[in-house]
């Protein structure tokens, strides 16, 4: 088995699933993170991947997993192997949907429907040229290689370079009596997934010959709105402050979340994956907390993910009468 990438995140977690369940692995990746992993290292640009194909092919995989599509022309890649591989696993993102659009106010209309199924209508602008997963599902269908995508949703836990938990994990750790939230976003979901259920779905996709060709969705079942989150955190770290939803104009400005619209939820069904290949959660909820704050408290962000002005905070905190 070939994976493309799987050095960085959920990358290292799926190579030793795949490793532990026994077919033979090449890793192709930069090597700007280098880990343990027990796979054979191959090296290279994946800007120039015309030049490493030959000795890819020559490994002679089954199964090659890109970890790393986001532009349409990435598809190429796995298109190498039409004629060499049986299928392959490409890994897209559940901000396909049209939903996300209304989200990011860039798809005028109501609501979608929640929850978001595969067939749930996808978004028609691409948010950034540099990033367009539904292009990269578009080109895919064009090849003669059968091919499974997975939408992953956000995905938090050890290696999280977005670093997802860290602003409610900082203010809990710096003992901060309440955590204000935006209130039109306190109550809005959003699908979650912990990284290693995540690598294990891309496993389970990676080794059943019933996922060639299809598309899932991997979600967490728990769509907790911000503010259920935010206490699921506190109850990780022992935190016994509050969670205070207030008004946009009585937040400081990099706490207000005025660019979004969060009437549209963002659950979605990962019920075809658990149907169709037995997927579950292999790690408990609270123990994925556990380990994601632990791996966070460890490797703190070296730049700014966030900002912490806890004057200004105190400041909205005492305009509500909320304090202490």
């Amino acid at each position: 088995m070939l994976v493309l990438g799987g050095t960085r995140f959920t990358g290292p977690f799926l190579v030793r699933e795949l490793a532990a369940a026994g077919p033979e692995l090449m890793v192709f990746h930069r090597g700007d993170h280098e880990v343990d992993i027990p796979a054979e290292h191959v090296y290279g640009d994946f800007a120039d991947f015309a030049r490493y194909v030959d000795r890819l092919t020559a490994f002679e995989p089954e199964t090659v997993i890109d970890m790393l599509a986001v532009r349409p022309q990435d598809a190429a890649r796995v298109g190498h192997f039409s004629s060499t591989a049986r299928r392959a696993v490409v890994l897209s993102s559940a901000d396909v949907y049209r939903a996300f659009g209304r989200i990011w106010q860039s798809e005028p209309g109501p609501p979608d429907p929640v929850p978001l199924t595969e067939e749930s209508p996808l978004r028609e602008r691409v948010l950034d040229e540099g990033y367009d997963k539904i292009g990269v599902e578009g080109a895919l269908r064009e090849l003669a290689l059968p091919v499974s995508v997975l939408r992953l949703t956000g995905i938090h836990g050890p290696g999280d370079f977005q670093h997802r938990l860290w602003s409610y994990l900082k203010r809990m750790d710096d003992d901060r009596p309440a955590i204000l939230i935006d209130e039109t976003m306190s109550g809005w979901r959003w699908a979650r997934v912990y990284v290693e259920d995540a690598a294990h779905a891309i496993a389970l996709a990676a080794t059943d010959e019933r996922a060639a060709g299809a598309t899932y969705n991997v979600a967490s079942q728990a769509p907790y709105t911000e503010a259920e989150w935010a206490a699921k955190i506190a109850e990780t770290v022992g935190w016994h402050g509050r969670v205070v939803a207030a008004p946009s104009a009585v937040l400081p400005d990099y706490l207000r979340e005025d660019d979004y619209d969060y009437r549209q939820d963002y659950v979605v069904d990962s019920s075809r994956i658990r149907r169709e290949l037995g997927y579950r959660e292999v790690v408990d909820e609270a123990e994925a907390l556990r380990r994601t704050v632990e791996w966070e408290r460890a490797n703190p962000p070296t730049s700014s993910v966030d900002r912490f002005d806890y004057d200004a905070e105190d400041g909205a905190l005492a305009r509500l009468g909320a304090r202490g």
